[in-house]
């Protein structure tokens, strides 16, 4: 499962980003994974919380978006959502198509725990 090993590389990543920036504690990390990337959103959810214990992560929650896999038929030359439509174009029902996006792994944000004391 390299499901954990991108955990783990993440969650320093985060961690050394927040140290730098003296950030005590993370609220939210939001991540994209592309429909046909290697990664299994499940087991990064699974994975997360004990892939964060003992970290400044350790009470932040993941929340994962996805990227559709889009294709770029070579035939007909329109975009079309490749896993919907099971690898043909929709269009001229061509097979012969390049990806567009899919395969992405992006942390796309970091939301801070909002830390103000009342009065």
């Amino acid at each position: 499962m390299h499901e954990i090993t991108i955990l783990v590389e993440l969650i320093k990543m985060i961690e050394t980003a927040a140290i730098e920036n003296n950030i005590d504690e993370i609220d939210t990390v939001v991540v994209q994974i592309g429909e046909m990337s290697s990664i299994v959103p499940r087991y990064m959810m699974e994975y997360f919380p004990n892939a964060a214990e003992g970290t400044l992560l350790k009470n932040s929650n993941l929340k994962i978006e996805m990227i559709p896999a889009n294709g770029l038929c070579h035939h007909c030359n329109k975009v079309f959502k490749i896993i919907k439509n099971k690898g043909k174009c929709p269009y001229c029902e061509a097979d012969d198509w390049e990806i567009l996006s899919g395969m992405e792994f992006i942390l796309k944000e970091i939301v801070i725990r909002n830390s103000v004391e009342p009065d």
